[in-house]
């Protein structure tokens, strides 16, 4: 994890519009560079640097001897660079797994260079020799990349939006700093002149398509096809266990967010077996945050005993939580009512993790609910077809929403996230299973992947069969949520006639409860006009919700009754 920003064409002397870069400073702490192309004096490079691996040669942007044309600026991890290195008989310079992509686009153009990656990243490549740059983002977006395109040719990119919007140039930039997509590439012209122009927009990957680097990863096939369920769940159980083995590519600590819920529970089990099994001689750290008491905090530690992990628990006061709030939504750059509910747990046990302990690395559940229709909405889809159609479009908008919580949340105190769920193979074999294995059943969401593991003993059966609970309700008690505790405090802060006239003030998403009119309000604070960057609010699907949590949706209300 790092944070990337580079500027072509700027009409301002880059020595001001570098401040620009300095907002980024939170998403590597380790380090910072900041270095001019040569023969372009208005286009640069700023790298802040978080050291994960190859902690000698690492600072960025990598350029090697053998081609000293190319400038590459990169946020992520490659895990198959070692494998790529030796089928394409690659000689790389440095230790750093982002070299392959200088190899790679050498061998054979930004197209399968793109294609070929097994990773999360977010890069901007520039050939000289041939006047061109590249933008590129992983398949779910679990890196982040922004850009602003001037139609004068003046481009900035950045891992965050807020290291673009105070940006100076000669024409407004006020409505264009946009999110890169997922899965997509961008091939732009470099003029003498320093500006560019954008050539095209490609998509190089869609989830449900096999990946093209699976030639290249630890698990070259599958010991057996068809979809008969004993083959199905041993596939699963394999495929994720190489997702989790192949992110313990790192030299600084590694430790796993646990909230006791399936999802981290799974990758915390994993986790933990398999760095027995290479001998790595510190013991895991597992972080749970809620409020004393809380089913999150009580079922973590269950958990936590299970596996033998070195347990941390961080007690969430209501106040506390509260005080949050602003600094959260400006790590965020959104206004989404769920997202920020979401965040507040997550970026406080960040910064306890960050403070209190030496993990640095940190592994989580992210991406799952989306897959493996986890989401309690999920039990009145009206048929496994349309069940199937929505967790595709939930793995679409994850960089919109809970991918971008967890980046934001971890990379505010400079922790690097890892999210084996959204692997590219187990992602897009889980998505090859037929519509109706993957629905709800009995009564229960993610029955498949449950099924999966059931006999495996990496978790005690009430965690393994445990029923959803969203991470903004599971830290709070029974009696009373985190989205109601919220809710209360809020109704002090926005007068009713504030909310009445809210469509007026806001007419695009207005807020309809004064819990969205005061993160909004806080929003367009720090990100004034900016709104389009969240093109709807989070919301559950096939049920009247007026709110995203599940403790509103009546199948939560009858299973917590019974």
């Amino acid at each position: 994890m790092c944070g990337i920003w580079a500027l072509f064409g700027s009409d301002e002397c880059l020595s001001v519009q570098c401040l620009s870069a300095m907002k980024i400073a939170h998403r590597g702490p380790d380090a910072f560079r900041f270095e001019n192309v040569n023969g372009f004096t208005n286009c640069c490079f700023g790298f802040h640097r978080l050291a994960v691996v190859d902690q000698l040669y690492g600072m960025q942007p990598i350029r090697v001897k053998k081609f000293p044309y190319l400038w590459l600026c990169y946020n992520g991890e490659i895990y198959n660079f070692k494998q790529l290195q030796k089928q394409f008989g690659f000689d790389y310079q440095t230790l750093v797994d982002g070299e392959v992509i200088l190899h790679l686009y050498n061998r054979g153009g930004i197209e399968q260079t793109a294609s070929m990656l097994d990773g999360v990243f977010a890069f901007i490549l520039l050939d000289t020799a041939n006047r061109k740059v590249f933008l590129a983002r992983d398949t779910y977006g679990v890196r982040p990349l922004f850009k602003v395109l001037t139609d004068d040719g003046f481009l900035g990119v950045c891992s965050e939006a807020k290291g673009l919007i105070n940006l100076k140039h000669s024409t407004s930039l006020c409505s264009k700093v946009e999110p890169f997509l997922p899965g997509h590439y961008e091939v732009l012209d470099l003029k003498p002149s320093g500006k560019v122009a954008s050539v095209e927009l490609v998509k190089f990957h869609s989830c449900k398509d096999e990946p093209l680097h699976v030639a290249c990863d630890t698990v070259e096939a599958l010991p057996s096809a068809g979809f008969d369920i004993d083959t199905v769940k041993s596939n699963i159980r394999i495929l994720f266990e190489n997702a989790v083995r192949k992110r313990l590519m790192a030299h600084r600590r590694i430790g796993c967010l646990l909230s006791g819920g399936l999802d981290s529970s799974l990758v915390a089990a994993v986790l933990l077996k398999l760095m027995k099994e290479i001998n790595i001689n510190y013991p895991l750290q597992t972080f749970a945050i809620g409020m004393e008491n809380s089913p999150d905090l009580l079922a973590a530690r269950k958990v936590a005993a299970h596996i033998g992990s070195e347990h941390h628990e961080v007690i969430l006061n209501t106040e506390e939580g509260i005080q949050a709030i602003e600094e959260v939504i400006f790590s965020l750059e959104t206004y989404d009512i769920t997202t920020i509910r979401a965040s507040i747990g997550m970026y406080l046990v960040s910064k306890y993790i960050r403070k209190k302990t030496d993990s640095v690395v940190i592994f989580s559940g992210e991406g799952s609910d989306e897959l493996t229709q986890g989401y309690i909405y999920f039990h009145k889809a009206p048929s496994p077809e349309e069940g199937a159609e929505e967790s595709e479009r939930l793995l679409k908008e994850l960089y919109l929403f809970d991918v971008l919580r967890a980046d934001r949340t971890t990379a505010a105190h400079g922790l690097e996230l890892r999210v084996p769920f959204l692997d590219h193979r187990f992602t897009s074999y889980y998505l090859s299973l037929p519509a109706e294995l993957r629905i709800p059943k009995n009564g229960i969401e993610k029955y498949l992947l449950r099924l999966s593991f059931e006999d495996s003993n990496l978790l005690p059966k009430e965690i393994l069969w445990r029923p959803k609970e969203a991470f903004s309700d599971g830290i709070a008690s029974v009696k009373k949520s985190w989205f109601s505790i919220l809710q209360d405090y809020i109704d002090q802060q926005v007068d009713d006639l504030l909310l009445e006239k809210a469509a007026e003030k806001y007419p695009f998403n207005p807020p309809k409860t004064k819990e969205s009119y005061y993160y909004r309000q806080i929003f367009e604070k720090h990100y004034p006009g900016r709104s389009s960057w969240l093109p709807h609010y989070w919301m559950p699907r096939w049920v009247k919700a007026t709110d995203p949590s599940a403790r509103t949706l009546k199948h939560y209300k009858s299973a917590t009754q019974e």
